[in-house]
């Protein structure tokens, strides 16, 4: 029941699915806050603006180009990835280390025991039974053996 547990809670995109909503539900009002609150008066003030928003506008005929309000979310942006990583990956990744999340054999291991032969290889086995078969010979056991050469006879 907890090795089933286990391996539910650390599944990749169950992790990625609780990060997601993490970060569009309980991070957007403080990381929003931390910008609006300190990020946008310091380069406000840098730029002789009210707020970042008002920060690099570029005035072309009617239209307003405001680079603030594209800095000020790049910012926002950055400050989301840097909480994400501190808060959930990299914590996560530690506790995968630990010897109570660590599985027996990680997939990738598991997939490298097991892995099937080639079609190449099955093609070899398949033409050393049926040369064999037609010689009347006891069938050998060849599978993941090269093949010692030609199999048919007069050759």
């Amino acid at each position: 029941m907890i090795k089933g547990f286990r391996e539910f809670i650390l599944r990749g995109n169950v992790i990625d699915l609780a990060v997601a909503v993490v970060i569009g539900a309980a991070f957007t009002a403080v990381v929003t806050a931390i910008v609006t609150g300190i990020f946008n008066p310091l380069i406000a003030a840098l730029f002789n603006a009210e707020q970042l928003n008002d920060a690099f506008e570029v005035q072309i005929g009617d239209s307003t180009l405001k680079f603030g309000l594209v800095l000020g979310a790049i910012i926002q942006f950055l400050l989301v990835a840097v909480v994400v990583y501190f808060v959930f990956v990299l914590p996560i990744n530690h506790l995968k280390k630990v010897s109570f999340f660590k599985s027996k054999q990680s997939p990738a291991e598991e997939s490298v025991a097991e892995a099937p032969p080639t079609d190449l290889e099955l093609l070899a086995e398949i033409r050393d039974l049926l040369a064999a078969q037609q010689r009347g010979a006891v069938v050998p056991n060849v599978s993941n053996q090269a093949p010692a050469g030609p199999p048919w006879p007069n050759e």
